[in-house]
């Protein structure tokens, strides 16, 4: 079986206020070596990178950072870098729980179209992540993860906001 998780190299946008520092996570076509701006299809996507490089270019000291998935069948998540089966057995177990073969009403995209929507209503949209130190204060073995539902490739866009002390 493949590995779920694949590294992103994109872009970010930063946008300050006197309270807040803000940004979005775009995708940039070359993420992927396809000469495409959109995710593959379902898998896990590792963030972590690219929201360290927000929290260090925001000057961020201490407070926390969230982010936001502006999309109804991708979702974020917090979890295990360390051992890729991790990832594998967690999509295998979102298939169990969403299949789609249920008989769905709602398949005006497709037959994964409802089994998305239900995988991110069981996993989450947003994450609140501390900043210690101008680091992020993830666990040794933690990642931040986007999960993408759909079969298909999507473009996906996800929000950050950074509050807290600033050198």
């Amino acid at each position: 079986m493949r590995s779920m998780s694949r590294s992103l190299g994109s872009g970010i946008s930063i946008l300050r206020s006197p309270s807040a520092t803000f940004g979005s996570l775009f995708f940039s076509e070359s993420d992927f070596g396809s000469g495409s701006s959109i995710l593959p299809g379902a898998g896990f996507t590792d963030l972590t990178a690219e929201v360290a490089k927000f929290v260090h270019e925001a000057g961020a000291r201490e407070g926390g950072v969230t982010l936001f998935i502006r999309h109804t069948s991708a979702s974020l998540t917090i979890q295990e870098n360390a051992d890729p089966t991790v990832l594998d057995d967690l999509m295998t177990a979102l298939k169990r729980a969403a299949p789609e073969s249920a008989g769905w009403r709602h398949d005006a995209e497709g037959p994964d179209d409802m089994p998305a929507h239900i995988k991110t209503m069981l996993t989450a949209t947003s994450l609140q992540v501390p900043v210690l130190r101008g680091e992020l204060a993830l666990g040794t073995w933690q990642a931040i993860y986007l999960i993408e539902h759909r079969a298909r490739p999507h473009r996906r866009e996800i929000v950050l906001q950074f509050i807290g002390s600033t050198i």
